[in-house]
């Protein structure tokens, strides 16, 4: 028997829990409790995660504002 003939199986890999690393409940997911959820969702809400980026803060405050580069509006 060649190798081709033998049937793949799926492997399973046991979710872990983001905030605790504890196993993920199903009625959580992928969190282990509704506790590690709700601190999940409080680290959104109060912007904890953040994505790098080269912008500098402010960059486009100015042209929403429709501040000219004198300053000055038109």
């Amino acid at each position: 028997m060649t190798d081709r003939n033998v049937p793949l199986r799926a492997v399973r890999i046991e979710l872990k829990c983001p905030t605790c690393g504890k196993p993920a409940d199903p009625k959580y997911k992928p969190f282990c409790r509704k506790r590690c959820a709700d601190i999940d969702l409080g680290r959104w809400l109060k912007e904890g995660y953040r994505i790098e980026t080269d912008e500098v803060p402010g960059e486009d405050d100015a042209e929403n504002r429709g501040d000219g580069p004198s300053g000055q509006r038109g």
